[in-house]
């Protein structure tokens, strides 16, 4: 089932032993399209830090309580690797993170999916990861999905309008598609534009370079609601 993050933030997040927070944010890799980390917000219980929960860990989502399920306890939780707030997710970081948790490192496995689709192995040594020569910025492809959210979608014949959101595959925490809102150009409607056509992200000028036409989205969304029988 496919959801939109929007929707997702503010969620309560419900370890096995109670509750520890609510969502704030998830990144995704912009070369993959998969959610990496959903970003926790633990109000005053770890207060002043910054907490990341891979889809490893991911449980249900309860649309109508408004809940989602984290398989980890409070405890390994608190003790897992600190990250500073504000700074880059490094190599180095996941490397400790994967290893104090015990799973299989998504860049060793060679897949795209976010949780079903990781290999059965168990994670490698520091010094194993190390010989594989990782660049210190591996994670220049890790995004904020509120980050993105409000950049320019940059077509063939200009700015057609903004992100305004992620739809996301609960089962393989993969990104599908752009929620974005457009502009006078098609009565403002919301269209989704699939992520496959994405060319690149521009921090610079805050876009979103997609290898559409205006002509193609707008018959993309129309075909959508053909789909939908509205």
């Amino acid at each position: 089932m496919l959801q939109n993050t929007k929707e997702l933030y503010g969620h309560k997040l419900m370890a096995t032993d109670g509750a520890i927070g609510q969502v704030k944010d998830f990144y995704f890799d912009d070369k993959t399209w998969v959610i990496r980390y959903l970003v926790a917000d633990t109000g005053s219980w770890l207060s002043g830090r910054q907490v990341l929960l891979s889809p490893h860990a991911f449980g249900r989502v309860d649309r109508n309580k408004k809940t989602f399920a984290i398989k980890l306890t409070r405890q390994q939780i608190e003790g897992s690797p600190l990250i500073e707030q504000h700074k880059p997710v490094s190599r180095q970081y996941e490397i400790d993170y994967y290893q104090y948790y015990g799973w299989p490192a998504y860049w060793n496995g060679g897949t795209m999916r976010g949780l079903a689709g990781y290999p059965m192995m168990m994670p490698p040594s520091k010094d194993q990861i190390a010989a594989q020569h990782h660049h210190p910025r591996d994670d220049k492809h890790l995004r904020s999905t509120k980050a993105v959210a409000g950049y320019a979608i940059h077509a063939a014949e200009g700015d057609i309008g903004a992100v305004s959101g992620f739809m996301i595959d609960e089962k393989s925490w993969t990104v599908r598609d752009l929620v974005v809102e457009t502009g006078h150009w098609y009565a403002g409607k919301d269209v989704l534009v699939p992520a496959t056509v994405v060319e690149r992200i521009s921090d610079e000028d805050s876009r979103v370079c997609v290898s559409l036409t205006q002509a193609a989205i707008r018959q993309t969304a129309e075909d959508d609601v053909v789909k939908a029988g509205v």
